[in-house]
């Protein structure tokens, strides 16, 4: 699937709820789990296919947010939504912060840093034993 979002995601887990009206005015709610987050969208986790172009609303005890679905894909576990906000609606880390949120460029950064420390202290090779004397 071709990446579509500009702004850097984080990853996480939150329990939300979502509600939505399908084409033939009904209303559904459904739990859906954060799988990760940005400013501008989100992939959520839902047991429940949710058709593309539907309005979500998206409930968190500390924020609202609504978007559209872009994409719905099953995969082992269930059906992940790609939901893009719509104008007005954008997630920051002072509307809420999602549980066990991780931002995969720090992992990245720290794993490299970590990469050049061991490299640094490594010993080098041990010097040709001095021939006999």
């Amino acid at each position: 699937m071709k990446e579509r979002r500009t702004e850097a995601r984080l990853l996480c887990a939150d329990l939300l709820d979502i509600h939505w009206t399908d084409k033939s005015g009904r209303s559904h709610t459904a739990l859906a789990n954060l799988e990760d987050i940005s400013i501008a969208g989100a992939c959520l986790q839902v047991d429940v296919p949710v058709p593309e172009e539907t309005l979500l609303l998206i409930d968190h005890p500390k924020a609202d947010l609504a978007g559209r679905v872009r994409y719905c894909v099953f995969r082992e576990t269930g059906y992940f939504l790609g939901v893009q906000f719509e104008p007005g609606f954008r997630w920051t880390l002072r509307n809420f912060r999602p549980k066990h949120l991780l931002d995969p460029r720090r992992l990245v950064a720290l794993s490299v840093k970590r990469s050049n420390k061991k490299r640094t202290a490594a010993p080098g090779p041990e010097p040709p034993a001095a021939p006999p004397a």
